[in-house]
């Protein structure tokens, strides 16, 4: 009888244990969805959201619905990316709380033919576009045709942005892009919440007057910025000043002299705490130049900026830059088909540095550029964004430039003159180039105009000088009509020329710091193959046998703590 009641209590404390085991397993799983967190042991910090992206979830007034078109059966690479969207998302929510939604949309999941017409359409118009892939049917052991639409719709402050998920950045494999896109969606996902929430878009000017481009060479980059800036032109000719409303301007490759009141006008837009972005060549160069004769001589525009840039900081030089690295240029033999040869004057930038600007970029087409030498100034920050390869070299002005050259082998020897800057970042306070140069009568002059001369910045200021040439123009021929801009038409390749000028105007007008975000570092961490192939063996052990092992180690000393503790003692 008393084993008989002693067994009941046993079992009885142990079904408590086991209901008491059960509701911690079921308040740790409630808790866990209310609060999630995590470690990040990457050393990229990869998984981190960074302080600008935390402070604008914390600021958000509205309520951000964000839907997300990666619902369905797709490859590996694709599901991968849908977790870490999911991932992402999950990380906004837990700092900006019920601020943010999201929903996973399977947006053709039961849709015929013509109703899948028609939401091709509607998103379509809406800046979401569908992208082919090629799925593996295991039912049938074959590949089937699908389409994906690889982005987000952010609907927030009364605005709706699509957020393209994953690109296709040049000469990247599958896993790479996968990759990519998952560093990138931090800052993906803040700059359009950014950009909704402001209440008024920056206003960016396109400086004319010196023979800037202007025309259907420049239709792409002036729908670019207008995409996501309030544009206008101003005429430096026709103007008393460049007015301080406008957040940033934009100077593209003028090709005549400036005049001292010309300069005057941008030196003080500067110094009361505008930016420029500078695209400038000191020679004139172009590949329209070789349509009607095999060489021509690259000569300079005089375009007299040389002492006003020097005092910002660079010295433009009167060069052009010949790099190994670079995209082919087609030539017709006579009788024969076009060929494409290496051309020296057509350089591929391959963005290096640790910046925002540039972190994670592809590569950035440009022709005929010019070289930038850094000046000593202990005010000015100089930050180098693009230069040449290892393989390169400067010549100086005047250039012959020949297709002739084409006809000889170049070696990497003959390009010694390494890593030459050709767009540079400056920072800092900047000082007139006109300080302590102007005459009383002129000053009275301003006076009278109601215009204050300023001899230097009150604040921080930054301006970036870019020598690579054609970087913003687009092509453009009676068949194909209007090239994209970074679009190599001979090759079929993309480069990042477009990013490069919006990650450039971002820089200059928003101050919030979410382009922070793209510094983050995509690492591949992938398996040592020969090292992986030799030591089979031994990691099939460790995964296999070595679990098995302690869990028999664990048994066995729970069961012999267990008999001590329950073993009958011997009665006296």
């Amino acid at each position: 009888m008393a084993k008989t009641q002693n067994k009941n209590q046993k079992q009885k404390q142990a079904l408590i244990r086991l209901f008491i085991m059960a509701g911690i397993l079921l308040c740790a799983n409630i808790l866990a969805s209310y609060f999630h967190t995590g470690l990040d042991l990457t050393s990229e910090k990869r998984f981190t959201l960074t302080k600008p992206t935390v402070k604008l979830l914390k600021e958000m007034k509205e309520v951000a619905v964000i839907d997300v078109y990666l619902k369905g059966k797709f490859p590996a690479e694709f599901q991968r990316l849908t977790e870490a969207v999911r991932e992402k998302l999950q990380s906004f929510k837990e700092v900006a709380g019920n601020k943010i939604i999201y929903r996973f949309i399977d947006p053709i999941e039961g849709k015929n033919d013509d109703e899948l017409k028609q939401v091709v359409m509607d998103l379509r118009q809406k800046g979401v576009f569908h992208m082919p892939l090629n799925k593996k049917d295991d039912d049938e052991g074959g590949y089937s045709m699908k389409i994906c639409f690889p982005y987000a719709l952010i609907h927030y402050n009364g605005k709706e942005i699509p957020v393209l998920l994953v690109e296709n950045p040049y000469g990247k494999s599958p896993l790479e892009k996968i990759s990519y896109a998952e560093a990138t969606l931090e800052y993906k996902f803040a700059n359009a919440l950014n950009r909704m929430n402001r209440r008024d878009d920056p206003r960016v000017a396109y400086i004319v007057g010196n023979g800037q481009k202007l025309g259907i060479e420049t239709a792409e980059m002036l729908t670019t910025i207008a995409q996501n800036y309030v544009l206008d032109t101003v005429d430096l000719t026709r103007t008393l000043q460049i007015s301080l409303a406008y957040d940033a301007i934009v100077m593209v490759q003028p090709t005549m002299p400036f005049t001292g009141p010309e300069k005057l006008k941008i030196d003080q837009y500067i110094m009361g705490g505008g930016h420029v972005l500078w695209m400038v060549n000191s020679l004139h160069a172009s590949v329209d130049s070789l349509r009607h004769s095999p060489q021509f001589i690259a000569m300079e525009y005089g375009l007299e900026l040389d002492d006003m840039l020097f005092k910002y900081g660079v010295r433009i030089n009167n060069d052009l830059v010949e790099d190994m690295q670079n995209v082919p240029l087609p030539r017709t033999y006579e009788g024969g088909a076009p060929e494409l040869h290496p051309w020296i004057y057509f350089p591929k930038f391959n963005p290096t540095a640790d910046h925002p600007i540039v972190k994670n970029m592809d590569f950035i087409f440009a022709q005929f550029s010019n070289s930038i030498d850094t000046i000593r100034s202990p005010d000015i920050k100089k930050t180098i964004l693009l230069q040449s390869s290892k393989y390169s070299r400067v010549s100086r002005s005047p250039v012959r430039v020949s297709l002739a050259m084409m006809n000889y082998p170049l070696k990497n020897e003959m390009f010694n003159n390494p890593y030459r800057p050709v767009a540079v970042l400056l920072e800092g306070k900047f000082h007139s180039a006109y300080e302590g140069l102007l005459a009383p009568e002129y000053l009275q002059l301003l006076d009278s105009l109601k215009l204050t001369f300023k001899p230097k910045c009150d604040s921080e200021n930054s301006m970036i000088v870019v020598t690579a040439g054609e970087i913003f123009t687009n092509g453009f021929n009676a068949k194909d009509g209007l090239i994209p801009m970074g679009y190599y038409y001979y090759t079929g390749d993309y480069y990042a020329n477009r990013d490069f000028l919006l990650n450039c105007l971002e820089y200059l007008t928003d101050h919030s710091g979410i382009l922070e975000a793209r510094s983050k570092d995509v690492k591949q961490r992938l398996l040592d193959n020969a090292r992986a192939k030799n030591e089979k063996s031994t990691w099939q052990f460790v995964n296999v046998a070595i679990p098995v092992v302690i869990i028999l180690v664990f048994a066995s000393a729970y069961f012999f703590f267990r008999k001590r503790k329950y073993e009958t003692k011997p009665i006296p």
